[in-house]
């Protein structure tokens, strides 16, 4: 990176963020120079100014799209300047530019174009025609526009060199920045969305009924809903169309271009209606499309990101001996039994479900394996046969001392069949590794899913109809971050775990196990500089988010940096103490200034840091573990009755709702309406994946197996039902009459069209 494009990125960065401008260069050049964000935002608070792991990505993102901002400014620069066009003035438009948009703008005039109509007209010689027509001069057009006519060149008559000339016009208009800026804005602010059903699509398309007739603005659109819609143009079913009226649009236009009123004038009106549609509408509505999608997949990535978060920082059960059923009716329930380190122990199957329901010889096995293995928990997959085989558990009369849990297994059947698991259980076969895999979620859930392709876990809405590059971007950073804020006991961690650690690659990781495979466990982190390839460079990364409990010296369990050891050191000097004994006493900590350890490189942010670790070394920020169990005798969806208060587990959360997983085998929607008895404008402010809620069921569809929940105090009250996405407004219900207040009187098409003239204008 250039320093001089470094320093503008680094202005505009701290404008756009309201940020110090020493923060953000120092952001700038610590990553690229190859620091990560985990450790910036832990180590480096000094630097930063103590930015949090958000926006040092926010500044990482940015950078990247001003590289490719000024990429493309360049291409532009040298495509003109091969023309023979770059002018000081268009050189100095080009560098001024600040979004892509604006950049494309003041190039379109200048941008290799095939034959058009205005090109053709200006082959024809009728460009000084339009010119004189373009600036509205008073003159006798018919007269003028006889010198034109020239059968040689194909023009043969005096509508053939208007026709002409307005081409060229048209292109002048949709080539002009003000235009283009004040229709951009007004697809925008008035720019509505219309989708219909297909001639013939209406059976196959069912499930998007809803979007059959609709009508609604495209600033307001859900995420979710314009995923949808789009899907569904893509499928075939729907026609989508994206425009603000097209009488504001015109009236815009004439506004900035029409000067005088004379014939010339009217010719110049007529151009910019061609233009208008033509032109500029597909352009800007292909623009639009473009942006509110870009907008939507964020909006859906984001969402997806919190969710796998929640999940992935699920509080884990830790090392107990785990007995694992993956259920199933017909095939039987695979069994597994784990060590306190997830190792498998034994497999089996059992039949205690229809149709075999060999209920007493699966019961005596469950019985005989906890005893044989002193099983501390069972873990019981969610999927098909899940509810009845956690029954058949609960009925056998195992020790009270014995948790059994529940466990989401999305994903578990992708990472039966990944090269992962295929690498760890060479000799097992999918259904196996699958138990496996439920039995480790329980113990340790993020240890376990970062084994899964994130997108296969299920916590997102419409993930395969966004950008696939930025959702996995964007799954890639969260998972990062969960990895890195709970650390990772180097000596028991898979590579797969490790490779997502601050510094570390895949490979690195692999050569990590491989070491501890050869020489045994680290006795210390600095051991870890005797791994091939892992320099100063990386331990320095990595070096804060790797634990290592038997160590020596007991700071190397804890989240304290190695480069922070001395100063730990020097505390405990002070203090006539031992490093372990600052740990433990909280009277000794207190007795430590903190003024007295800063340095030129370590402020009191680092030092604070280090007093918090202190007191709790290796602290695990997740939640402590709760067990949880459906209600009994709640099984199916034909169990259900309204008003049922039922016990619940957030399994996704969208922006129109969360879902909910009652011991049904179906998951019941709880609409956003629905949420809270209060207004909700966001649900992931008031649920997240995983949390467990109280619900009340307020619709069962079992044909269309929907279950409508609620988490009001009272669903029922004055006759509530579900609330389901309404449109702004339909189509169909454009002439209805409303009942309107008594001093309000009905509007006419014209009236309501100044009306929004008026509101354009202001």
């Amino acid at each position: 990176m250039e320093q001089e494009n470094i320093s503008r990125w680094v202005e505009q960065i701290a404008k756009q963020f309201s940020l110090q401008t020493k923060n953000v260069k120092s952001v700038v050049s610590l990553l690229h120079e190859g620091a990560t964000v985990p450790f910036l935002s832990r180590y480096r608070k000094e630097m930063t100014g103590s930015m949090d792991e958000v926006m040092i990505t926010n500044i990482r993102d940015r950078i990247e799209q001003l590289q490719e901002l000024d990429a493309r400014r360049e291409a532009i620069i040298n495509s003109v300047e091969k023309q023979g066009n770059l002018s000081l003035e268009l050189m100095q438009a080009i560098v001024s530019a600040e979004t892509l948009a604006q950049l494309e703008d003041i190039y379109l005039p200048y941008k290799p174009k095939r034959k058009t109509r205005a090109s053709v007209a200006r082959e024809k010689g009728l460009e000084p025609l339009a010119k004189r027509i373009f600036d509205q001069e008073k003159f006798d057009i018919e007269e003028g526009a006889k010198s034109f006519i020239d059968t040689t060149k194909g023009v043969n008559d005096f509508d053939e060199v208007l026709a002409g000339a307005r081409d060229i016009i048209a292109e002048w208009v949709s080539e002009n920045l003000q235009v283009r800026k004040a229709i951009r804005d007004l697809f925008w602010q008035e720019g509505v969305m219309v989708s219909s059903v297909l001639k013939g699509k209406e059976k196959e398309g069912q499930k998007y009924k809803d979007y059959f007739d609709w009508t609604e603005s495209i600033s307001k659109t859900p995420s979710h809903r314009l995923l949808a819609m789009r899907r569904a143009e893509k499928e075939g079913i729907l026609g989508l169309d994206i425009s603000p009226p097209e009488a504001i649009a015109l009236h815009a236009m004439e506004r900035q271009l029409i000067s005088k009123e004379n014939a010339a004038s009217e010719q110049v009106k007529l151009a910019i209606a061609d233009s208008y549609k033509r032109l500029l509408k597909p352009s800007m509505e292909t623009e639009i499309r473009m942006q509110s999608k870009m907008k939507a997949d964020d909006d859906a990535i984001k969402v997806f990101a919190d969710n796998l978060r929640e999940l992935m920082l699920a509080a884990p059960l830790g090392q107990k001996n785990v007995l694992a059923l993956d259920p199933g009716f017909r095939t039987g329930c695979k069994l597994v039994c784990l060590d306190r380190q997830g190792k498998l122990l034994h497999h089996d199957t059992i039949f205690p479900n229809e149709p075999q329901r060999d209920t007493a010889a699966s019961a005596a096995s469950v019985k005989s394996l906890c005893e044989q293995f002193n099983i501390e928990a069972i873990s019981i997959g969610n999927g098909t046969a899940g509810r009845e085989t956690e029954s058949f558990v609960r009925s056998i009369g195992l020790s009270h001392k014995i948790i059994i849990v529940m466990v989401n297994e999305s994903g578990a059947s992708v990472y039966s069949a990944s090269d992962v698991a295929r690498e760890e259980f060479p000799d097992k076969d999918i259904t196996v590794r699958g138990a496996v895999s439920i039995g480790r979620r329980l113990m340790d859930p993020l240890a376990e899913l970062v084994k899964i392709d994130a997108k296969s876990i299920g916590v997102g809405q419409y993930q395969h109809d966004v950008d696939q590059f930025k959702l996995k971007s964007g799954l890639d950073d969260t998972v990062i971050r969960c990895v890195n804020s709970v650390g990772v006991e180097v000596n028991t961690a898979s590579k797969e775990l490790l490779s997502y650690v601050s510094g570390l690659s895949p490979a690195l990781a692999r050569n990590i196990v491989e070491f501890r495979n050869q020489h045994g466990p680290f006795k210390n982190r600095h051991a870890l500089m005797n791994v091939p390839r892992l320099g100063e460079k990386i331990f320095e990364q990595a070096a804060g988010f790797l634990r290592i409990h038997e160590a020596e010296n007991p700071l190397d369990a804890s989240a304290v940096h190695p480069e922070s050891y001395s100063i730990v050191q020097q505390m405990a000097d002070d203090l006539g103490c031992a490093v372990k004994d600052l740990m433990t006493s909280g009277d000794l900590r207190k007795q430590l200034d903190l003024k007295k350890y800063v340095t030129e490189k370590v402020g009191l942010p680092t030092l604070s840091d280090i007093i918090v670790e202190l007191e709790k070394p290796g602290r695990d920020p997740r939640k402590k573990f709760e067990v949880f169990s459906f209600t009994e005798g709640i099984n199916t969806i034909s169990d259900l009755k309204l008003g049922m208060r039922l016990p619940g587990i957030v399994t996704n959360v969208t922006k129109f709702g969360a879902f909910i997983d009652i011991g049904v085998h179906q998951d019941g929607l709880v609409h956003i309406s629905h949420l809270k008895d209060e207004f909700v404008k966001d649900p992931q402010e008031v649920v997240t994946v995983q949390q467990k809620v109280m619900v009340t069921v307020t619709e069962v569809d079992i044909p269309r197996k929907r279950i409508g929940l609620s988490m009001k105090r009272d669903p029922f009250a004055q006759g509530e039902t579900p609330a389901k996405p309404t449109p702004v407004h339909r189509k169909k219900n454009t002439k209805s009459k409303t009942p309107q207040k008594a001093n309000e009187k009905e509007l006419s098409m014209e009236e309501k069209l100044a009306m929004l003239v008026n509101k354009f204008k202001k």
